[in-house]
C-alpha cells in the first residue's frame, strides 16, 4: 500500500511540476506577443503615414478665379463625412471659400464639392487624405483656384498647377 501512495504522491508532485512549467512558459508566451503586438505596431505607424493615426490639421481654400463674372456667380457647395453639409456659397470675382480641417484617426477624411457656373457643373475632391496629406504639405495648405478652362491646385498659392478641366 505504502508504494502505491508514494507512486500516487510522487504523480501528483510532477503534475503539478508540469502544470507550473506550463503556466510559466504560457506566461513567457503571452508576454511576447505583447512585445511583439507592441513592435509591430509602432513599426507599422513609422512606415505608414502618421497623419492617419494623430489627425494632422489642414487648411482648404476654393478661390474663385474667373477673369470677368460679376454678373454670374460661381455655387460651391460642400459636405464631408465628418462635418456633414457645409452649405453653399455664391463667390463673386476673387472671393473665396476655406475652412480648416483635422483629419480623423481613420484615415479617410474627405470633402467633396460641387460648383456651379452657368452651365457647367463639376464635383471634386477638395481634400482627401490619400491624395493630399503628402502633396499639401509643408504648409499643410490646400488651395483650388477655379478657372473658365479648369481647376488649379496649390500647396502655397504661388505654384499652381492645372489638376483638370470642367468635363
Amino acid at each position: 500500500m505504502k508504494p502505491l501512495i508514494a507512486l500516487e504522491l510522487r504523480w501528483l508532485s510532477l503534475k503539478k511540476g508540469i502544470q507550473h512549467h506550463y503556466l510559466a512558459n504560457m506566461r513567457i508566451s503571452t508576454r511576447f506577443l505583447l512585445m511583439l503586438s507592441v513592435a509591430l505596431g509602432v513599426v507599422f505607424m513609422s512606415v505608414y503615414q502618421p497623419v492617419h493615426f494623430f489627425g494632422m490639421e489642414f487648411e482648404v481654400r476654393v478661390i474663385n478665379g474667373f477673369s470677368n463674372n460679376s454678373s454670374l456667380p460661381l455655387v460651391i457647395w460642400c459636405i464631408s463625412q465628418q462635418d456633414g453639409d457645409m452649405g453653399g456659397r455664391a463667390l463673386q470675382e476673387g472671393d473665396d471659400y476655406g475652412w480648416r480641417l483635422k483629419t480623423n484617426i481613420w484615415g479617410n477624411s474627405h470633402y467633396l464639392c460641387t460648383l456651379k457656373w452657368d452651365a457647367k457643373r463639376r464635383s471634386f475632391d477638395a481634400f482627401k487624405v490619400p491624395r493630399d496629406s503628402q502633396r499639401c504639405a509643408p504648409l499643410n495648405k490646400c488651395s483650388w483656384l477655379v478657372k473658365e478652362d479648369g481647376f488649379y491646385f496649390s500647396s502655397d498659392e504661388v505654384n499652381w498647377k492645372k489638376d483638370f478641366a470642367w468635363y
